[in-house]
């Protein structure tokens, strides 16, 4: 399950929100952090073992440190991820370590200054890499999310991926997405995932493919000599919805049982009306016998009026 807790964000990516930012959720309409405990509590007894920690940026979240120790403290829960753009994480490592969480990914979009700022419309490269070393040395697995954007970045594939050349960290290439809160905004001439590797064997044609975990999204890989790895994501092909097990909890409550669904019920609501623990059960069980196929299929069952167009913080990147 990936808990989305804010939909705030220090920066403006440009394949994530418009650049002077989207209409923020009133407090009152995001979850509160009982109410994300008593979800996972719920949920974690149900099966669920894994949670990843997600955005807007969390750390923008008020006593976010306080949560996650709430959170690894549900006996069920196993693993525990955070995503984040590292800008806010250098001071919060320590205690990260002595929580054990899992891993982080940081997004991360090119290690070139200008295009950074670019991308990001801020100039916090350097807090993100200074996150991602002190990351490394307190032995906390570190996954680089790069969102591949013609015309952005592209340039930048080979230099992110040598990362994993001199760092035991994995990168993560992802196809380009078209939630960035703009109606009609985006690449048409998306890398695809078939391009990226390509591009990748111009300068290294000594790929080996990785055996891909159970339920994985990415598509893994090891080049000799290099101390971590890399993988690709078809983030926007969807190739690999039939293996798909996640949901997602939206910052205002919002259950989707794919990235591209509009949502399928309002958790925060049932809870906010009364609803029990059995309750939210039966809801969550009747949303996972009836989810789509595959992502496709989940963006033609979309409200028509809400076609695919919001920004990520919204959902949980």
């Amino acid at each position: 399950m990936r808990l989305a807790v804010t939909d705030r964000c220090n920066l403006r990516c440009f394949y994530c929100m418009p650049e002077e930012g989207i209409n923020y959720l009133p407090k009152n309409d995001l979850l509160t952090f009982e109410e994300i405990l008593r979800v996972t509590t719920i949920f974690a007894n149900q099966g669920i073992s894994k949670i990843r920690i997600t955005g807007g940026e969390p750390f923008l979240r008020k006593d976010m440190m306080q949560f996650l120790e709430s959170i690894s403290a549900i006996p069920a829960i196993k693993k525990i991820h955070i995503t984040t753009n590292g800008t806010l994480l250098i001071d919060k490592i320590p205690k990260l370590k002595a929580l054990g969480i899992n891993s982080i990914n940081l997004s991360l979009d090119s290690l070139d200054k200008k295009r950074f700022h670019e991308i990001t419309r801020r100039d916090d490269l350097d807090k993100v890499m200074e996150a991602m070393h002190a990351l490394i040395a307190a032995n906390i697995q570190v996954k680089i999310n790069m969102v591949v954007m013609d015309g952005k970045n592209t340039e930048d594939v080979i230099t992110m991926l040598e990362l994993a050349k001199d760092f035991p960290v994995d990168v993560r290439f992802i196809e380009e997405m078209p939630f960035n809160g703009t109606k009609g905004q985006g690449n048409p001439t998306f890398w695809s995932h078939k391009t990226i590797l390509e591009h990748i064997k111009t300068k290294y044609a000594d790929i080996q493919k990785l055996k891909d975990p159970a339920f994985s999204t990415s598509m893994n890989y090891q080049i000799p000599n290099f101390k971590g790895t890399f993988g690709i994501i078809a983030a926007y092909s969807r190739t690999f919805c039939g293996t798909c097990n996640r949901i997602r909890l939206t910052p205002q409550g919002t259950l989707k049982t794919c990235l591209y669904d509009n949502g399928v019920f309002n958790i925060r609501d049932l809870m906010r009306a009364g609803a029990t623990d059995e309750d939210l059960i039966i809801a969550l069980q009747e949303a996972l016998n009836h989810r789509a196929k595959d992502g496709h299929e989940a963006e033609q069952n979309r409200n028509k009026n809400f076609p695919v167009s919001e920004s990520m913080a919204t959902i949980g990147g």
